[in-house]
């Protein structure tokens, strides 16, 4: 079943760059289980929006990838406490590249 979510991220958007950079060197571009990953700016920071083909493949990946990553980078303790709201939600209806179909 898939699984959704929006992060709203109270950060400047250029730590978005950096980090979306070191997790796409340390995982060799390649992500089991993504469907879409979309960021971008917004007033407050940045937003990011994922679709994946379940939570277990989200929770796995962000564990084994993102977080090691964003913690190479910031450390824990060494950069300002991020505020992120996490909303997740029911995907409706999605459709891949190539036409598929997923949900």
């Amino acid at each position: 079943m898939t699984y959704a979510h929006v992060v709203d991220v109270a950060a400047p958007v250029e730590l978005y760059d950096t980090v979306h950079a070191e997790v796409v060197r340390a995982s060799g571009g390649k992500v089991d289980g993504l469907l879409v990953h979309v960021g971008r700016a917004t007033a407050a920071g940045f937003q990011v929006l994922e679709v994946w083909e379940s939570r277990e493949h989200f929770e796995r990946y962000n564990a084994d990838v993102v977080l090691p990553a964003a913690g190479r980078l910031v450390g824990a303790g060494n950069g300002p406490e991020l505020r992120q709201d996490v909303t997740e939600f029911e995907v409706r209806g999605l459709v891949l590249s190539g036409g598929d179909v997923v949900a």
